[in-house]
């Protein structure tokens, strides 16, 4: 199978190749590891490769031999290593599967490898010390975004058509954007963590996906979704599939539009033109589309603290674990200055304020929850800006605390981890570009509501289709006689 074959594929039309015998599991494998031969090594997108298991699941599971990476981070997969992107974690080999690495394996994924992360997913940009810098296919000099930045690079250069990802502050939705391709943050409890954590971070983090097309993450969100045993809570299951909501008219929505972020960063002027022309397409298309003023139910100052509070004071107990496990010291040798101040911080969280800031969470969950009452969703950019040069979150960090760093963090993506503390849906759609560099436009829907999501994704990928564009570090591109022979 050439690599131009495979790459303009995406998992589910893989999986019907496959299942149809125009293409062996053994073919598209192969074509898997040249891809990764081909467009790695300029964008670091894949900490480590392995071969296809002996014993896929069976050709009826549906994405039955289709190329999968996971992160490095948020699932555990037997015998292989787990290393946080993080020397303190390094040489960490998995016990056993988590629930979700079983659902995984029987959708039938061949999982080939592991994709980058900052240092403990502390991030929305991929630049660890372990791994070294992940670049984006569209500009190497920029930032594919983080922390599943591994993932969204690695989708969107045609190394696999789908990848695993997590976000508990953006995660999957920063990359999507960064790298010009989908991405959905599901309901809180939507997806399990289990065994090995009942929440992460509180339900501020959930898993999910990074995809070039609505139907594959449709498709997988189905086949992963739903409560495992010992779960704390989960989310309603859906009526129907999502991959059949994909096709379905989703009728006249309310949209309000939210284009002044929380905390005071305007958006750049592309990003603000690409979020009228947005509106313009939805109103084309009959929705009801209005500009207004969304509450967050705290100050942005109250946002940030909670937050930095509740993500550090989780931070420190995970990197003893961590420390526990390797042997190591906790200390600059073994971690970033921004972890090891986070780490830090999180030591002098104290009981009162780790309660003050869940009732934080509680009353941006409350605020937001209203405003489903009024609209069917809401839309802002993404991001405020396009993706930023390498290196810029980086500047003067190593004199910031753990708060700091975070307000760092939430300054550079003031629209998604709204979402995440309020525990609903959203999903990041890749509908426009400036000077050639990604943008994406965020679409959040009420708890539960992940189908209404997947329907507007639908209709929005047919009338404004995005799998054209390809950036200029793309698999597909490799010459005839370089896509056709043997791995080497």
């Amino acid at each position: 199978m050439k690599i131009s074959e495979y790459a303009s594929c995406d998992a589910v039309g893989l999986a019907e190749l496959i299942a149809r015998g125009e293409v062996t599991t053994a073919e598209v494998a192969d074509a898997a590891a040249r891809a990764v031969e081909a467009v790695n090594p300029r964008i670091n997108a894949v900490v480590e490769t392995w071969p296809a298991e002996d014993d896929p699941a069976p050709g009826s599971a549906p994405l039955a031999g289709v190329p999968f990476l996971v992160k490095d981070l948020g699932v555990a997969m037997a015998g292989k290593r787990s290393e946080l992107g993080s020397r303190l974690a390094e040489g960490l080999v998995a016990a056993e599967d988590s629930f979700l690495m079983r659902r995984f394996r029987r959708a039938g994924l061949v999982t080939i490898g592991r994709t980058t992360t900052p240092e403990m997913a502390y991030s929305t940009t991929t630049e660890p010390v372990f791994s070294g810098a992940t670049r984006n296919p569209w500009a190497l000099d920029r930032s594919a975004g983080g922390s599943s930045g591994g993932s969204g690079a690695a989708v969107a250069a045609g190394i696999v058509p789908i990848a695993h990802a997590t976000d508990a502050a953006g995660s999957i939705r920063v990359p999507a954007s960064c790298t010009g391709v989908f991405g959905l943050k599901p309901t809180r409890g939507r997806v399990s963590h289990g065994p090995g954590a009942d929440e992460i971070f509180n339900g501020l983090a959930v898993q999910g996906s990074v995809s070039r097309t609505v139907r594959d993450s449709a498709v997988l969100l189905d086949l992963i979704e739903g409560p495992e045993p010992g779960d704390p809570y989960c989310a309603a299951r859906p009526e129907r599939p999502y991959a059949t909501e994909v096709q379905v008219d989703p009728g006249k929505l309310r949209v309000a539009v939210l284009r002044q972020p929380w905390g005071g960063r305007q958006p750049t002027g592309p990003v603000s033109a690409a979020l009228s022309d947005t509106v313009r397409l939805l109103e084309s298309l009959g929705h009801e589309v209005e500009e207004v003023p969304l509450e967050l139910g705290v100050s942005w100052e109250e946002f940030v603290l909670g937050n930095a509070r509740m993500w550090t004071a989780n931070l420190t107990p995970w990197i003893d674990d961590v420390a526990a496990a390797t042997g190591r010291p906790v200390d600059s040798t073994t971690l970033e200055p921004v972890v090891l101040a986070s780490y830090r911080y999180g030591q002098r969280v104290t009981a009162e304020e780790f309660v003050r800031a869940l009732a934080m969470r509680n009353r941006v969950a409350r605020t937001f929850a209203r405003h489903f009452e009024r609209h069917d969703l809401l839309l802002s950019p993404t991001l405020p800006e396009p993706p930023v040069p390498l290196g810029v979150y980086g500047e003067g960090a190593e004199e910031l605390d753990g708060l700091g760093w975070l307000d760092r963090l939430l300054d550079r993506s003031p629209y998604t981890a709204a979402a995440n503390v309020s525990g609903v849906p959203s999903m990041s759609v890749p509908l426009a570009a400036d000077r050639g560099l990604p943008i994406g436009m965020q679409f959040t829907a009420g708890s539960g509501r992940e189908d209404l999501l997947f329907r507007l994704a639908g209709q929005l990928e047919r009338a404004a289709p995005w799998a054209h564009r390809k950036p200029p570090v793309w698999a597909g591109d490799l010459a005839p006689e370089d896509a056709s022979g043997p791995a080497r």
